[in-house]
């Protein structure tokens, strides 16, 4: 019933860049600052979250300048990272976070431009509890 999840070779540099990138919003090295996550997301992002709530760009950047005045302690791993070419410069990466005890299957929809890699999707299911 699972997908086989194989990424082409030829995309094996994306993957590897959009791997340093993820978990999306959890990589202090990419920034902390709501400048910083709005550089890194598309003028149009929006995101569904584990909540099945839909969140528009503006709410996801408040809530993560919220976030980021008192940043949580998080224990976090990923794995079963796979991506798959969507359109030119445009593509799609899919994996499991383990965050806090909570396990998700996440999505993230990245498209490359000349200022680099910005978010245009994301969403994150449930798959086990805390």
């Amino acid at each position: 019933m699972e997908p086989h999840l194989v990424t082409d070779e030829r995309l094996r540099r994306v993957l590897d860049d959009l791997i340093r990138r993820e978990p999306l919003f959890h990589r202090p090295e990419f920034g902390t600052t709501r400048a910083d996550f709005a550089a890194m997301t598309a003028s149009d992002f929006w995101e569904t979250g584990a909540s099945e709530q839909r969140y528009d760009r503006a709410y996801v950047l408040d809530a993560l300048e919220e976030r980021h005045q008192d940043p949580p302690v998080e224990e976090w791993e990923t794995s079963e990272f796979s991506c798959r070419e969507l359109a030119a410069d445009v593509y799609l990466l899919t994996y499991t976070l383990v965050l806090d005890g909570r396990m998700s299957r996440r999505a993230t929809i990245w498209q490359q431009d000349p200022d680099g890699w910005k978010v245009v999707y994301h969403q994150g299911t449930v798959v086990q509890g805390s």
